[in-house]
């Protein structure tokens, strides 16, 4: 099993408002993303891969006021969480950070053991410029992160069948950026148990300390070194 962090995750009210916070943060505009139908979402995504972390990607994600059709139950990334949509509803945040896997069910019985339920792998799909995007997911049931979103959600890129399921992945259509991610901290009061389900996904490159719930990622930007928090959210 080989998991990497995939990309980042910055919750913001509204899509509109993403853009624009990415533009005074970052000195960037986000490129295109897509609709995600099941969960009424919509994304902007920004090119930030560097050797260490060469998948990497941030979105931009907010609930899309002209999605069609009903949600199925509970948002992903605690999206309905009132006290979680209070805390962007002035600026955007980071609020957690996906991995990528190879085996996201041996990834799920990894954590179960160690007492985790990340939730269910969730099939899912966007249409994109060169074709149809596959994935796998995992979401609970309540639409929670865990650890404060310092535990990632968990990704398989493709179909169960594709014989190259890297080939459509977002960071392939996306242009260089002039953004790069340079690290990616946690802090966490549960530090030994992040800990252990880190090393039983095989999870590297993401520093860990114990200390008030956070996450930290720098950012190198046309606007210089940028520091993101999610605060604990």
């Amino acid at each position: 099993m080989k998991t990497q962090l995939d990309h980042l995750v910055v919750l913001a009210k509204s899509l509109e408002q993403g853009v624009q916070w990415c533009e005074a943060t970052l000195g960037v505009t986000p490129g295109p993303g897509g609709e995600h139908a099941q969960y009424g979402t919509h994304n902007r995504l920004l090119k930030i891969a560097t050797p260490t972390h060469p998948f990497a990607y941030l979105e931009i994600i907010a609930i899309d006021p002209g999605a069609k059709g009903p949600v199925q139950g509970k948002r992903w990334f605690d999206m309905d969480d009132t006290s979680v949509q209070a805390a962007v509803a002035s600026e955007p945040r980071l609020i957690h950070f996906v991995a990528n896997t190879d085996d996201l069910h041996a990834a799920r019985i990894a954590l179960k053991g160690h007492g985790v339920d990340p939730g269910p792998a969730v099939h899912a799909k966007r249409h994109t410029r060169k074709g149809v995007l596959h994935w796998q997911i995992t979401v609970r049931d309540d639409g929670q992160r865990l650890f404060n979103g310092a535990l990632p959600t968990l990704i398989q890129w493709g179909k169960a069948d594709e014989a190259e399921p890297m080939r459509l992945h977002p960071r392939n259509s996306l242009p260089r950026s002039g953004v790069s991610l340079q690290s990616v901290a946690i802090s966490h009061p549960s530090a030994d148990k992040l800990a252990a389900a880190y090393a039983a996904l095989g999870l590297e490159g993401v520093a860990l300390d114990s200390g008030p719930a956070n996450i930290t990622v720098q950012l190198r930007t046309p606007k210089g070194l940028v520091s993101l928090h999610s605060l604990g959210i």
